[in-house]
């Protein structure tokens, strides 16, 4: 026997008693005659105690341990004359009466600590240590947590569990596919899902009327702090279920999921239209933590002399209570700065700031734009935007869909410059009615919003069957997204669920008749064999996780993820495989071109 009791189970009441513990040297500390010693394990860290005058030679023994040295001790539990009331075994330490050595240790990369000073490239490649830390540790643990409360909320509202391929087809639509050569098959190649979509619809068709997985998904794209090659999804389909059916459900399980794990109670989710987010955010997933809403100011900004506003498609702006004394000109000289970075490509911000004081001599504002706006003019944006003395008023200006996407970006950066995002406070929303299709101007032909499966509303189906180029272009998708403080928890929609209409949106994506075939003929053949009407959604597992943990990198929340350029830098992969291998998988020929 290693252990009678964990690191993180004594108390009090165990005063007295002998244990026996196991784990990892967190740090020792040495007072000449006594030597103190953590020591860890997955559930929490207890105080080792080792007196010369005791035992001088295990003393001896216990100095010589290092971090991260594997022991096993035998010992007496008693109070601590000097109690931590940070730690829950603070009350208590343990004399020790045995040592034994399990394993010995070099001297880690970096601390195992919860602040420590590895960066991430570091941490990933000794990953078995990173996880030994509390921050990383409790997240795949409250992973773990959400992954049974899911499976029990679900499996209570009668799904079946049912594993999908991990090797199928490759479709060009979406995000880039990773592709596996076939041995078997020569010069054909099998590809990793970017979901299960097409498996869980046949799976309607085959009558399971309620299926769910936790499935791994892949997609060969650039990555960021929220995105891995491999992620995983709750992944779900309903059959004979109606939109509001399916809200109502994954709502159910959201509230689940906060309650349960981090007894919070939710209340229900309000809606808004893809069409109202983007009128009042600029986004299709709103921060709705905090107000901040857009007001567009066209009528009282142009026609006042000044061009970049008179020019313009769109001039909008929003209203930062309170921050016309804190933010200096040089913060709104960086703020500009910040705003016209690439990444956002703003050319310029406009700011009006009302004066606290009425009566301040140089009058009621202060702006950018005073040489183009009388006060007037400036009072009449402050009661459009219903800015009070002590607000400031930033205004953006250009083609509409681009100063939107700008002035979100400019929003949430004040929300954070405001400290408006508060932690633990969970703001939840279903934005509904998505445009069906996507009109690209370059490449003369629409892409799916969501993905080439998903119907239109029900009042548009007649539409997309028989309209014209600008009716198409407004059609209205039966799809839906939940979203929490701004991050897209997950999204879904009805599906087309018919052959004919399937086939006319294949037509309308660029498919021929033949490609629609090759790629999904299995799918359409389905439904010629009494396809129910179904629908779905998929939760990005890792993303909520994160979110409900207030963090915005998923990567703590997967054992072992990836870098930036999609390396496992513990196991360095990607990597060259042996010239057999190649051979056999009929790619030797194909990397010898690529040489030369």
């Amino acid at each position: 026997m290693y252990r009678t009791h964990n690191c993180g189970e004594l108390r009090a009441q165990h005063i007295g008693q002998e244990v026996k513990l196991s784990g990892w040297v967190q740090i020792s500390r040495d007072f000449g005659g006594m030597t103190f010693l953590d020591l860890r394990d997955r559930y929490g860290i207890t105080q080792l105690v080792f007196n010369m005058e005791d035992d001088a030679a295990l003393c001896e023994k216990a100095r010589k341990l290092g971090r991260e040295f594997v022991i096993s001790t035998t010992g007496l539990v008693r109070e601590r004359s000097a109690k931590n009331p940070n730690r829950p075994t603070g009350d208590i330490e343990i004399q020790v009466t045995k040592l034994e050595v399990l394993n010995a240790s070099k001297v880690p990369p970096f601390t195992i600590e919860d602040d420590t000073d590895g960066g991430d490239d570091l941490r990933m490649k000794y990953r078995y240590l990173d996880i030994r830390r509390n921050p990383v540790k409790e997240s795949l643990i409250f992973r773990s947590h959400v992954a049974i409360e899911t499976r029990k909320y679900l499996a209570g509202e009668g799904f079946v569990e049912v594993e999908t391929p991990n090797l199928i087809k490759s479709t060009p639509e979406g995000a880039r596919d990773f592709v596996v050569p076939s041995r078997m098959n020569p010069g054909q190649f099998y590809a990793l899902p970017q979901s299960p979509q097409t498996f869980k619809q046949i799976l309607m068709v085959a009558g399971m009327d309620k299926y769910f997985q936790i499935v791994k998904c892949f997609r060969d794209e650039d990555l960021r702090a929220d995105r891995q090659p491999e992620f995983t999804q709750i992944d779900c389909e309903m059959a004979f279920v109606t939109r509001e059916d399916i809200l109502r459900t994954f709502e159910g399980l959201t509230k689940h999921l906060f309650k349960t794990v981090l007894n919070i109670e939710m209340s229900d989710f309000p809606r808004m239209s893809y069409d109202e987010a983007m009128q009042r955010y600029g986004s299709d997933k709103p921060d709705v933590r905090f107000g901040m809403e857009f007001c567009e100011l066209n009528d009282v900004a142009q026609g006042k002399g000044f061009g970049v506003f008179d020019n313009a498609e769109l001039v909008v702006g929003i209203c930062a209570e309170g921050q016309a004394e804190h933010f200096s000109n040089k913060d709104i000289k960086e703020l500009t700065e910040w705003m016209q970075r690439p990444q956002i490509g703003a050319k310029g911000l406009v700011w009006i700031k009302v004066n606290s004081d009425p009566n301040d001599e140089s009058g009621r504002f202060r702006s950018s734009v005073s040489k183009f706006y009388s006060e007037d003019d400036l009072a009449l944006f402050a009661q459009k935007m219903g800015a009070k003395p002590g607000d400031m008023m930033l205004v953006l200006s250009g083609e509409a869909e681009k100063t939107r996407k700008q002035l979100n970006e400019l929003r949430l950066e004040m929300g954070r410059r405001m400290g408006l995002m508060k932690p633990g406070e969970f703001k939840p929303l279903w934005v509904v009615n998505f445009p069906l299709l996507e009109w690209d101007e370059d490449a003369k032909r629409f892409f799916a919003m969501h993905h080439p499966f998903t119907s239109p509303l029900p009042e548009d189906a007649e539409k997309m069957m028989s309209g014209d180029h600008e009716t198409l272009k407004n059609l209205r998708a039966n799809a839906y997204d939940l979203v929490i403080n701004g991050v897209e928890i997950g999204g879904g929609s009805i599906r087309i669920h018919d052959r004919s209409l399937q086939e006319k949106n294949f037509n309308l994506l660029g498919f021929t008749p033949e490609q629609a075939e090759y790629q999904f003929g299995f799918l359409l053949g389905a439904f010629e064999y009494g396809a129910p009407p179904h629908g779905g959604i998929a939760f990005g597992f890792d993303r909520l996780c994160a979110v409900m943990r207030g963090q915005t990198s998923i990567r703590d929340f997967i054992a072992f993820p990836k870098n930036n350029m999609g390396r496992d830098m513990m196991i360095d992969a990607p990597s060259e495989i042996d010239e057999a291998q190649l051979k056999e998988l009929s790619l030797a020929v194909t990397v010898e071109k690529v040489k030369v």
